[in-house]
């Protein structure tokens, strides 16, 4: 009878392993390409612009300011001297202020616009999974080792659900990056 059982239960545990299957996806190229992230990049991109415009603009009247104190210093009063020293002081602290505070902030926006993209990405992938009957889903860029041919790979399918066209890959973004940045120093 004791036999019986454990050949009955080395049985059982052979099948339901068998039953078990197990996934990838490349997540991060998911979201990376997804339409949405294009659109929170160029949203970012602008922010990041107008940082510095307006970091350029902060320098400059710092310079300007600067220049005629290194000018005229020697003609003013010692009230006016002080007075456009403790207005040098102002702006350079402004300037720190400023490049302390735009730096928090555009990190928090950076935040902000991709956590509903990776919300998003995250659902339709356990969906698939789900839909699939996977027992576990795993990240291919955390994963150190799978066998292709015992695992489900869920990128083409889930790509295809975030509406993510079959020719962009992560090489043609960093291609359409770099023009971006090529095409705004030309500026």
């Amino acid at each position: 009878m004791k036999k019986l059982f454990v050949i009955a239960f080395a049985a059982f545990m052979t099948l339901t392993a068998g039953a078990q299957q197990l996934g990838r996806v490349n997540f991060n190229e998911l979201v990376m390409l997804m339409p949405e992230m294009d659109k929170a990049r160029e949203v970012m991109n602008t922010s990041q612009k107008e940082a510095e415009e307006t970091y350029a603009a902060m320098t400059e009247e710092f310079q300007n300011k600067y220049a005629q104190y290194q000018q005229k210093q020697a003609t003013w009063t010692a009230a006016i001297r002080e007075s456009k020293e403790r207005e040098l002081a102002d702006i350079q602290q402004r300037i720190q202020e400023f490049q302390q505070n735009v730096s928090q902030e555009l990190q928090q926006q950076q935040q902000q616009l991709v956590a509903p993209i990776n919300e998003k990405a995250q659902k339709v992938v356990a969906d698939l999974a789900k839909a699939k009957g996977l027992t576990a889903l795993f990240d291919q860029s955390q994963a150190l080792y799978f066998d292709e041919t015992k695992v489900v790979d869920l990128t083409p399918e889930a790509r295809k659900a975030l509406s993510i066209p079959d020719d962009r890959t992560l090489e043609s973004l960093q291609a359409e990056l770099q023009a971006q940045a090529q095409a705004a120093q030309a500026q």
